[in-house]
């Protein structure tokens, strides 16, 4: 039914009219959009001999509908870049970037990433037939429907959910058809479907009716809830924490504190999220189904009915890859923002400022670095960042990323980048040093801090989007940015030497166990030997030399950035490294965990 829907209404005259906002008679539509499309008229019937209630004709306008109204937006993209279409596609000269943003309604803060792609789109279009399509109707073909139900357009009579009284569970009622034709309401029966609620979902949350997605053989449920939480404010900030991306290091942040006198410190020197492990798999994994896609294509081009078989094999293990390289995506981004959103909650800051890499695009940097860009999951971070943000009503808002990196943090001078703190004279990117004032440092802490700064400086620019209801400083202002510098804090302890220094001796310490032997034989074994090596595997466990705290990953000391052991596909959580919380103090490893630690590693 949703098909038919789209087949029928998905033209130029349809979609405006549902775009508008008004029926025949001149009233506003409603914001559902199932009873959107009953005011138009537009119906839909099941197929003869079937008989479903009004609520299924429901979820099929209601999905119908969403995608009607996301096609009017991809219509303005496409028109705005037909009617200003540029003589080289491939290269627009600054007017023509300018034409065809205003061309595009909301086209100023449109990322310039999707204009080239509907443009490289229209480009192939033309390639094909000859000449430019009239519009994304012709561009494109009707969109697919997805295997869903949404429940969220029924009431009690099609489909109910209650919570338990632990609140770890839930109980979802609806009726569900015994045989795929039913031919009258009594082919249809209440089934009752337990769901187990995650940890995130608040005691005091209230259910809705999810959305069911058959997925392998199971059914899957977005479930919705709404709970109380406190109001994210966009001015009046003191303390705010500034993130940067970054591609070795995924996340850099830290915290500054804006002083009634306008004055900003930093508070503490700040901290860093990497996956370089996690990062390596999912260069492996791409590899792979870059292989397997051109082994497909192969096949196809072969068109030997012999091959079939191993056709389909090929295009199921690229699924399955695919759907791996999905998955560790998502890990990644909801790992990176929940540790971003910890370190805002442990410096108490209200409000957490990004950099907007919207219209950042992989190209002109070599293969490697244009690959590595490309992969990056900047937008599922930032997605994440917001909705566990909001859950503790801490505001997140997007700055612009002109010369965070470049400038210095203190004077806004134009740094000096290195390669190495201990190398000042061989030319690189990841050491900065300000010519000026002295200050250096590594190039992202540097960039969070003018990052922070400039948010805390632009807080009352701070502007709304209506649509995506996210929040974002548009623009730079140059008499703000003079004042978006830190002041380092005057210590007053005196530091000057009173006395000799304590010696301190070069033998190392005995390696001894923290805890002592056992004092009666265990078992037919007898008595464990003192040591580090544990005596019940005949070796080391995989991934065992390495040093794996809570927040470390296996990291090559020396020698190039080369995790062999994310490589060859060990976990996750193995190779991702975060700072701790500022709660918690950095644990000190002593001298003879050092040394056990070097032995390992020998």
């Amino acid at each position: 039914m949703t098909g038919a829907l789209l087949s029928e209404h998905g033209n130029p005259a349809d979609v405006d009219a549902l775009a508008s906002g008004v029926d025949a008679d001149g009233r506003g539509l409603p914001s559902k959009a199932w009873m959107a499309l009953r005011r138009l008229g537009w119906t839909v019937a099941p197929p003869g001999g079937v008989r479903v209630n009004d609520r299924i004709v429901r979820m099929a306008q209601e999905q119908a509908g969403r995608v009607l109204r996301s096609v009017r937006w991809r219509a303005d993209v496409i028109a705005g870049v037909l009617a200003t279409w540029p003589a080289d596609p491939d290269r627009r000269t600054p007017t023509e970037w300018d034409q065809v943003r205003a061309a595009i309604p909301g086209g100023e803060r449109l990322p310039s990433g999707v204009i080239r792609s509907r443009t490289r789109q229209i480009t192939s279009y033309v390639r094909r037939h000859g000449r430019l399509p009239l519009d994304v109707f012709e561009l494109e073909p009707v969109p697919d429907t997805a295997r869903m139900l949404l429940l969220a357009a029924c009431d009690g009579q099609q489909a109910t959910i209650e919570r338990s009284e632990d609140g770890h569970r839930a109980l979802l009622r609806l009726q569900l058809p015994v045989r795929p034709d039913p031919a009258s309401y009594a082919d249809w029966t209440w089934v009752a479907c337990p769901i187990a609620l995650p940890p995130t979902v608040p005691a005091n949350a209230v259910l809705h009716l999810p959305t069911l997605r058959p997925t392998d053989g199971k059914v899957r449920t977005d479930l919705a809830f709404t709970h109380p939480v406190p109001k994210a404010r966009r001015t009046g900030h003191t303390i705010a924490l500034g993130v940067d991306w970054g591609l070795n290091t995924l996340l850099s942040a830290g915290a500054l504190r804006l002083h009634d006198d306008g004055r900003i410190t930093a508070l503490g020197a700040g901290a860093q999220f990497r996956a370089g492990g996690v990062l390596a798999k999912q260069h492996r994994l791409r590899r792979i189904s870059e292989h397997l896609h051109t082994k497909t294509g192969h096949y196809a081009r072969l068109s030997d009915p012999a091959l079939n078989g191993k056709a389909e094999r090929l295009v199921e293990e690229f699924r399955r890859v695919s759907q791996r390289r999905s998955h560790l995506n998502d890990a990644l981004a909801r790992s990176a923002a929940r540790w971003a959103v910890d370190q805002a909650v442990a410096t108490r800051a209200t409000v957490i400022y990004l950099e907007d890499l919207r219209s950042l695009e992989a190209g002109g940097m070599g293969r490697t670095t244009n690959t590595r860009l490309s992969q990056t999951v900047r937008g599922q971070i930032a997605r994440w960042m917001r909705h566990l943000a909001a859950e503790t009503g801490i505001a997140v808002v997007t700055v612009p990323p002109r010369n965070t990196s470049r400038h210095c943090p203190h004077c806004l001078t134009p740094l000096r980048h290195r390669k190495a703190p201990d190398r000042p004279t061989t030319p690189g990117w990841k050491w900065a040093l300000c010519p000026d004032c002295g200050w250096q440092g590594d190039r992202d802490q540097g960039a969070w801090r003018r990052i922070a700064a400039r948010g805390l400086t632009h807080q009352t620019k701070t502007v709304t989007d209506r649509t995506s209801g996210q929040t974002t400083i548009p623009t730079v202002i140059d008499r703000l940015e003079a004042t978006a510098v830190l002041t380092t804090p005057v210590s007053r302890v005196d530091r000057s030497k009173t006395g000799p220094t304590r010696p301190c001796t070069n033998r190392p310490a005995p390696r001894r166990r923290r805890a002592p032997s056992p004092v009666r034989p265990q078992g037919r074994t007898g008595k464990r030997p003192e040591g580090h090596a544990p005596t019940d595997r005949p070796r080391l466990p995989r991934a065992a030399h390495r040093h794996q705290g809570v927040t470390t990953i296996s990291t090559p000391t020396t020698g190039p950035h080369r995790p062999h052991g994310a490589a060859l596909g060990a976990g996750f959580h193995l190779h991702a490294h975060a700072s701790p919380p500022r709660w918690r103090p950095p644990s000190r490893i002593s001298r003879s965990a050092r040394d056990r630690w070097a032995d390992q590693r020998r």
